[in-house]
Order: C-alpha cells, then sequence, then structure tokens
C-alpha cells in the first residue's frame, strides 16, 4: 500500500458481499485497474450527445408526487462509446454526474474516453444544461437545481442506457463528483431509488468522488449495491467523521461501504485547475432526510420546501472562507486505480436481485 493511499482506508462490507467470480459478469474482457490509456492517445472511441426524458423534482419528498413537484424535463448527454463492434447487452456502463462547477474540462471529457477505450459505456450527464431556465450562474444552480434533479437524471439516464440493445442493464454504476457524488450516494437509498425507477433498474456500484456528507437518511435501507467513497486528506469541505456516520447508515441499511482517503489531496485532484482557494465552505451544513422524503436543517429545524428555504438554510451554515482546490495528476492515478479495482469487481458480479 502506498504511503499515500495509508492515511485512511476503511473497508466496511455487511451481508456477506465478496468479491465475485470473474465469470460472473464482464470483468474477464476488461482490464481497468491500471495503467488507464493516456487521453491524448486514444482514437477508437465513438462520441454522440444524446437526450432522454427525466423530471426535476426539487427534493425527495417531490418524488413519486408527479405534477407540478415533479416536471419534464429533457436531460441532455454526451455518450461514450468503444468503437469496436458490439454485441447486443455485452457491454457494462457508468453514468456521470457533474460537481457545482458543471462539466468542466478534464474531467468527464477524460473519463469518458478513457474507459470507452477499455470497454466501458459512459454516460455523462448534464443537469445544470438541462435546466438552464432556471439558472446559468454558480449561485443560481446550487439554489434552484438540486441533488434530487441529478439523482432523477442519474436513474433517467440509467432507463436511458437499459433501451439500447449494446449495453448490459444489470452492470452500470453511478459516478459522481462533488456536488454529484452528494447526488451519487443519495441514489444508493431505497426511498429515492423505488420512486426513480423500476424495479427491475438499480445501478450495481456507486462511487462518490469527494461528495460532501451533509445529509443523513432516517430510513437508511438501500438497494444493497456498494458503495465506493474517495476524498482528499485535506479537503476542507469534508467531514471524515460525518462521512464514517453516513457510511455506517448505509452498512445497515445493506450495502457495503469502502472510504479511501488520500493522503494530502484537496478538492478535485482531478480537474484541470491548479491548486487555489475557491468558493465558500459548506462543511458545517447538517441535514436530514425524513421518511416522507422532507429535507430539515438541523440547525433551524426548517424544511428544504424550495428555493427561498434552501437560500437560508444553506446561507446559515456555508462560512466564506474559501477552501482549497487543486489539480494533482498522482493522485488520480490512484483513484483511477481504485476505481478501475470497484468497477471490475462489481462488473464481475451476477445480477443481483432487488431487495423487496
Amino acid at each position: 500500500m502506498t504511503p499515500l493511499r495509508s492515511a485512511h482506508i476503511a473497508v466496511l462490507v455487511a451481508f456477506g458481499w465478496l468479491i465475485a467470480a470473474a465469470d460472473g459478469g464482464h470483468a474477464a474482457a476488461l482490464r481497468i485497474k491500471e495503467p488507464w490509456p493516456d487521453p491524448a492517445e486514444i482514437l477508437n472511441v465513438e462520441i454522440a450527445d444524446v437526450s432522454f426524458l427525466s423530471t426535476s423534482p426539487f427534493s425527495p419528498y417531490d418524488l413519486g408526487r408527479g405534477g407540478e413537484r415533479e416536471p419534464a424535463t429533457t436531460a441532455l448527454a454526451r455518450l461514450y462509446l468503444p468503437a469496436a463492434r458490439r454485441e447486443a447487452r455485452s457491454l457494462p456502463a457508468v453514468v456521470m454526474l457533474h460537481g457545482a462547477g458543471g462539466l468542466v474540462p478534464g474531467r468527464s471529457d477524460i473519463y469518458g474516453p478513457q474507459l470507452a477505450s477499455m470497454g466501458v459505456a459512459a454516460l455523462a450527464i448534464d443537469t445544470f444544461g438541462s435546466r438552464r431556465e432556471r439558472g446559468t450562474g454558480f449561485n443560481e444552480r446550487i439554489i434552484n437545481i438540486t441533488e434530487t434533479m441529478m439523482v432523477a437524471d442519474a436513474y433517467a439516464g440509467l432507463a436511458y442506457l437499459a433501451g439500447r440493445s449494446e449495453i448490459d442493464p444489470a452492470h452500470v454504476a453511478l459516478i459522481g463528483f462533488s456536488y454529484g457524488g452528494m447526488a451519487t450516494t443519495y441514489a444508493l437509498y431505497r426511498q429515492i431509488a423505488d420512486r426513480l425507477a423500476r424495479p427491475d433498474l438499480r445501478f450495481v456500484g456507486h462511487v462518490a468522488f469527494y461528495g460532501p456528507c451533509i445529509a443523513r437518511f432516517e430510513d437508511r435501507r438501500t438497494t444493497g449495491a456498494p458503495l465506493l467513497m474517495l476524498y482528499g486528506s485535506d479537503d476542507e469541505i469534508i467531514d471524515a467523521g460525518r462521512c464514517a456516520d453516513v457510511a455506517s447508515d448505509l452498512i445497515a441499511g445493506g450495502s457495503a461501504v469502502e472510504r479511501i482517503s488520500y493522503l494530502g489531496a484537496v478538492h478535485q485532484w482531478d480537474g484541470h485547475l491548479p491548486r487555489r482557494l475557491i468558493g465558500r465552505n459548506l462543511a458545517d451544513c447538517d441535514f436530514a432526510v425524513e421518511t416522507d422524503g422532507t429535507v430539515r436543517d438541523n440547525l433551524t429545524h426548517l424544511p428544504m420546501s424550495g428555493p427561498f428555504s434552501r437560500k437560508i438554510e444553506l446561507g446559515l451554515c456555508t462560512y466564506s472562507k474559501p477552501y482549497p482546490i487543486g489539480r494533482d495528476d498522482h493522485i488520480r492515478q490512484l483513484s483511477n486505480q481504485d476505481l478501475g479495482r470497484f468497477l471490475e469487481r462489481v462488473f464481475a458480479e451476477p445480477q443481483r436481485a432487488v431487495a423487496n
């Protein structure tokens, strides 16, 4: 184990989740642990802009209520596919959710071609671009375009991929970055998945890149899929203790959770920007998601029912001190290896029955 990953590694296994045999899925045909291909040398990938039907629920409370609470939305995404001829139901896939900065350079436009060149289809969803009428500036988007809308797009993306003949819908993983990492974790809870997807469509695994752990669910039941949490030891918007609490909740709810902290890494190590200070810090934000989906601020105990209350509650829990972000190519190599190991494992699993 390298020192850069020895700062904090916890592997937590529930309900006997073990490494599956390679003949149970696609792992025998994939080599995505290391090394990953140089992005500048990738040629064998097809790229297409696609769209599909989604919805825009403001909070988990709105899920399944239809009408004005779940307005129809056309989701926009970019699809990366291996260029080689593909047999029916032969490709595992990932759905990717961006961070609060949107589709920043150096993330999905690199991960997508890399994964596709290694035999994994990738769907990079543009949740902000799909909802420009709700906001285009950073603050507008954070207030009006919520994590729940991202989760809705994620499951809509899963349904879209399931409708493509070359994709194996039983082996699709969900990956999110920062804001999208929070959504990726929320998508693991059964009360969310059951309201957004048909019973036979679930993600086989979830990966949260530096996703702040600011919400805990009263209903801890999960879909049963495993979660990989990746973050830096020096990421000032990650509260490692709270992430440990969330991991414990998810384990109790039926999922395996693995947490990896990279020594010295800060937020967005896989981005394109050199190290610098940005933004407002939300590490002190603390929310609860009740069994009916109501999101409540644990400071004021007020429900987050719309943009106005969201603006007030986020304003109260964030503080003006900026936090560091910074590209770190060595950490990215390590996280590529950890991501590849996780994907090989979940893609090797036989199709998991959906819990009742």
